[in-house]
């Protein structure tokens, strides 16, 4: 599936700065379109903050020939393989916008995404906003299924089950501060996100607009559903720190909200 390409942008340097954080690691199929992606948006004040985890491909020389031609797009190369949430750390901590994004580096966005999002957040008085989203396969081919943003999402409906898309999340770091990905192997983006609407104190907002386009890997830990069961008990019980017990039963409204709830949200198209 193609995003639209254009030239025009409405937006200047009087718009509010918004940080792309991108951690890249070994996807030279697929990283130009995701930088394309950005350079084709509508809103043109942002940066984009690409982490290079010491990929062994072709990643790093084609990330730089962009960023030869654009000095929005900023580049860290790491000599030793950190993971993704190191990566995504070390950009936000570099990161000087008033908003903070996230796009991986095989992802992409509808060149309004960030145009529009933004003008939702300030309109609505919003700290964390996310949008709805479709999924691709490794080829950009469409898989027919969206996942539809809930209008709100309050700090207790998100701690039973990840609902925001963390290539559609943003959130304003002038005011929340810059937000950590913790240290853990799977479900970076939940803890983020849970912590950005604990810290706002008011719901998320979802823009019901497919404003990005997720790209499913065959090889990518969270396309196997089983092996996800442990990483979604871990966060309970190591990141949030609950006992076993609390954790066990927590994990199991996870499971109600995942097999019964989640399912309305999502569409086959």
């Amino acid at each position: 599936m193609q995003l639209k390409e254009t030239k025009e942008h409405t937006n200047d340097k009087s718009s509010p700065l918004i940080s792309i954080i991108t951690p890249l690691y070994n996807a030279e199929s697929f990283v130009s379109e995701t930088i394309k992606s950005v350079l084709n948006q509508t809103y043109s004040n942002w940066e984009q903050i690409i982490v290079n985890d010491a990929s062994t491909d072709a990643s790093l020389s084609i990330v730089k020939r962009f960023a030869q031609n654009d000095e929005r797009i900023r580049i860290e190369d790491l000599s030793n393989n950190k993971g993704a949430a190191y990566c995504r750390n070390l950009a936000t901590d570099l990161a000087r916008g008033t908003y903070i994004a996230f796009l991986d580096s095989d992802d992409l966005w509808h060149t309004e995404k960030l145009e529009k999002q933004v003008a939702f957040m300030i309109k609505n008085k919003c700290d964390v906003s996310y949008t709805s989203y479709l999924h691709i396969d490794e080829s950009g081919n469409s898989l027919n299924k969206r996942i539809l943003a809930l209008p709100k999402l309050s700090y207790k409906k998100q701690h039973c089950n990840n609902y925001i898309g963390n290539l559609t999340g943003m959130y304003n770091a002038e005011i929340l501060g810059k937000i950590a990905s913790p240290d853990i192997r799977k479900r970076q983006d939940w803890a983020v996100w849970l912590e950005a609407i604990k810290r706002s104190g008011k719901p998320a907002l979802g823009l019901q607009e497919d404003l990005s386009l997720y790209r499913v890997r065959r090889d990518s830990m969270s396309s196997n559903k089983a092996k996800l069961v442990k990483y979604n008990y871990s966060f309970y019980k190591d990141y949030l720190g609950y006992s076993s017990i609390k954790s066990g039963w927590n994990l199991m409204k996870f499971f109600y909200e995942y097999f019964f709830v989640r399912p309305r949200y999502i569409q086959k198209l």
